[in-house]
């Protein structure tokens, strides 16, 4: 990043920032990069750019992002505001997103999450569910996204998008991976609903204020689309291992004295809702293979560019094969063959 041209263009928006500007990589996110901008007089913003190497056509789109946030604007989903965006190549090689700072703690390590009380972690585990209520609440008119995605099955295409990108991230042969595919495309749910989808929701995408037991802002919007709303579920039971798990995965935080369980999450969804889980087995299925392909491309962007790396490390081969471990033995556990 050109931080002399970045800065000028900051400076230059009437955000109140003051040069110099200090650039920071944050955030454990292993896709789309994350900056805190910081100014001479205590000014904070955060700053969204594609990874660098090997991007997979339809991924890291941040012009996008930029118009699912700006649309969320007001519509009681929390979200930073968005301040500004630009693809002008005298500033940058890539996209540029310019958002707030919001404040607050992101649970995005057990060493964070220690900090708080057992008592705060409940609040916050369930402060989860009731917020993807209000995602999935969202009026898509209202907000200007009935053409964000395709109206077709979510499940379909979700299974087509990552296989396609699993051949063209892979970096090597894992035959149950395709196996877990033909498993999900002869057990697919009927959609009976289309809604705003995150896409990505767990407990490292959300800024919480742990003492009001509150999410402040959802983050990390790149995966966002319209389809099936227990899809989202799925994927928060798929990040949220419990104390005692075989395979807890790179998401440990959950483990932890006080977050309530994944069956206490898909409760709490109903209370907010009252939507039919039936087939959220399915969607916790398909969300871990997914989190397998997605980890696997991480993997390989690394392996092209190793500044793509976060500070929380990357992925390895071995975590991929627990994580592909785990869906199949969800997989059989809820009967899926």
């Amino acid at each position: 990043m050109d931080e002399d041209a970045v800065s000028a263009w900051i400076t230059g928006l009437g955000v109140g920032a003051i040069a110099p500007l200090s650039f920071e990589r944050i955030g454990n996110g292993q896709s789309n990069l994350t900056y805190a901008v910081s100014d001479s007089g205590g000014g904070r913003w955060v700053l969204r750019r594609p990874p660098l190497g090997h991007l997979l056509a339809s991924a890291h789109d941040v012009v996008r992002e930029h118009r699912i946030l700006s649309s969320l604007q007001g519509s009681g989903v929390p979200v930073p505001k968005i301040l500004a965006l630009t693809e002008d190549p005298d500033v940058t090689d890539a996209p540029l997103v310019l958002m707030s700072y919001v404040a607050g703690t992101v649970l995005d390590s057990v060493g964070v999450a220690e900090k708080l009380t057992p008592e705060q972690r409940r609040a916050l585990g369930l402060a989860m569910p009731k917020t993807l209520a209000k995602i999935h609440a969202v009026d898509l008119a209202d907000a200007g996204l009935v053409d964000l995605a395709s109206h077709k099955p979510y499940a379909a295409r979700q299974l087509k998008r990552w296989a396609d990108q699993w051949e063209k991230s892979r970096t090597r042969e894992v035959p149950a991976v395709e196996e877990l595919a033909d498993v999900l495309r002869r057990n697919m749910p009927e959609q009976t609903e289309l809604s705003l989808v995150h896409g990505d929701f767990h407990l490292s995408n959300v800024i919480t204020l742990p003492e009001e037991g509150e999410i402040v802002a959802v983050v990390d919007w790149e995966l966002c689309t319209l389809g099936d709303p227990l899809a989202d579920v799925g994927a928060l039971l798929a990040y949220w291992p419990e104390a005692g798990d075989e395979f807890v995965g790179p998401f440990p935080t959950s483990t932890l004295e006080g977050f309530p369980t994944r069956s206490e999450l898909v409760e709490a969804y109903v209370h907010h809702t009252k939507r039919d889980v039936t087939h959220v087995g399915y969607w916790h299925v398909l969300a871990l293979w997914k989190l397998a392909i997605i980890a696997e491309g991480v993997l390989r962007r690394v392996i092209d560019d190793p500044r793509n790396k976060a500070g929380s490390g990357a992925p390895t081969a071995k975590l991929v094969d627990g994580i592909i471990a785990r869906a199949v033995a969800t997989a059989e556990a809820e009967g899926l063959r």
